[in-house]
């Protein structure tokens, strides 16, 4: 349910915004606009203003239209002729259709803005281990590092390197970090191979072989399951695991070992919370590992432990200059975009990235529970997201009309209405088919 609420206030913020791009420029040109619609199908809610605009909430929230006087879609009272929208000039026309993606894209700009004046928080990119035979590995990269560069770029936290990261996927040659140990930065080439090309969740950082440093996971309860093996022995959060079986526990990943092990084996488990210790016996769940064995199960996850205060990297700036770092971190997430359409187009990126709306709600139920800095984010992103796709040159999206208005300026005259159907039909196709691809990877995702 949280993932559903978050999907349908994602997409009704990004819809809403992206509708409003065109309605505000269409009033501007003196276009009558009939209807905005926020969801597909049967409105639920309408309510008129007094230009006669009928304004819905639909019962479908996956998208949304606005609908203007044309001629092309129903008579047109000669009185009104100079509202309809295929009468304005085509610079007109031209400017009402790329409002919408385009404020897509000034909301990023906004959202940033906001967010740095705000103050941001992230976790400082510093290595603790390399997995061997990994190009970090190969390029004797040093773990306890921080890494400072990411191809000649200025990293703060893990995000930033993750960001970087991302537009080199598909790349042959070298990732080159510049890494900050012992006082000292030295620069590294690590080599690459169409690197997470063939990937359809590619592992960013993991890839490189650099595992980010963390600090110690001790053995103590957090979250306790309903109705698992945890609670029916009586374990409650803030216990911490001292021994089982008289066997002493010292980390979280050791105590994780243990009860994979041992599916229902009666466990004596010594705990300690706040100064007073007792004795469980629990007895793991049986549970299938997913791979033909089964493995111990008890409901039970750990208490996240804290950060060292001089891990965490805050990120604030005063209203002047949090717009020009807006501005460049849109114009950044913008050209990963457009390289991103790229690489799926050339085969450098796996089609098992896209992702439908499946994953949209899995992301925007796990970014909106991390706070409203995390939801914020997602949101700037998928509002470029929304903006750069639709600015593509298919039709059927509001770039394959900007391309129909460029042939009629330099033409002169309007494309045929043949040749813009039979466009449409293809570009319905090639949506259709593209929709059925995400979705087919979010299902296989599940």
């Amino acid at each position: 349910m949280v993932n559903l609420i978050a999907l349908i206030v994602t997409l009704g913020i990004l819809v809403t915004i992206h509708e409003f791009g065109h309605f505000y420029v269409a009033r501007l040109c003196g276009v009558k606009v009939l209807r905005f619609s926020v969801g597909f199908g049967k409105p639920f809610f309408t309510w008129h203003d007094k230009h006669g605009t009928e304004f819905c909430l639909a019962a479908i929230p996956l998208g949304g239209y606005v609908r203007m006087l044309d001629e092309r879609e129903g008579e047109v009272q000669d009185y009104e002729l100079e509202q309809a929208f295929n009468r304005k000039p085509v610079l007109q026309r031209f400017a009402i259709v790329a409002a919408g993606p385009l404020i897509n894209i000034l909301f990023a700009v906004v959202a940033y803005w906001g967010l740095f004046v705000w103050g941001v928080q992230g976790i400082a990119p510093v290595i603790g281990q390399i997995s061997a035979q990994s190009p970090a590995a190969m390029a004797d990269v040093p773990p306890g590092g921080e890494v400072v560069q990411v191809d000649g770029h200025p990293v703060h936290n893990w995000e930033d390197v993750n960001t970087r990261l991302a537009s080199a996927i598909g790349r042959t040659g070298n990732i080159d970090l510049a890494v900050k140990s012992d006082g000292a930065t030295h620069q590294y080439a690590l080599p690459v191979k169409r690197w997470q090309s063939d990937k359809g969740e590619p592992d960013l950082i993991g890839g490189l072989g650099l595992q980010p440093w963390q600090p110690a996971w001790n053995p103590v309860i957090g979250k306790i399951v309903a109705g698992g093996a945890a609670e029916r022995a009586g374990m409650k959060s803030g216990d911490n695991v001292l021994t089982v079986d008289g066997k002493a526990v010292s980390s979280w990943s050791q105590w994780v070992e243990v009860i994979r092990a041992n599916p229902e084996k009666a466990l004596e488990v010594a705990v300690e919370n706040e100064g007073q210790q007792r004795v469980l016996t629990m007895t793991p769940d049986r549970h299938d590992d997913g791979q033909g064995g089964v493995i111990g199960y008890i409901g039970a996850g750990a208490k996240a432990p804290s950060w060292p205060a001089d891990m965490v990297r805050e990120i604030q700036y005063g209203p002047i200059d949090a717009l020009q770092h807006a501005v460049d971190k849109t114009a950044s997430m913008v050209r990963l975009m457009v390289d991103s359409v790229g690489k799926l187009l050339s085969g450098l990126m796996s089609v098992e990235s896209l992702g439908g709306p499946i994953t949209i709600a899995k992301v925007a139920g796990t970014s909106a529970s991390l706070g409203v800095e995390s939801f914020v984010s997602f949101l700037a992103y998928l509002s470029i997201s929304l903006g750069v796709l639709n600015l593509l040159p298919v039709p059927m999206l509001d770039g394959g009309h900007l391309v129909f208005f460029l042939v009629e300026m330099v033409k002169g005259k309007p494309v045929s209405e043949s040749l813009q159907m039979m466009s449409l039909r293809i570009g319905m196709v090639l949506l259709g088919g593209l929709m059925i691809l995400a979705l087919y990877n979010d299902l296989m995702r599940l």
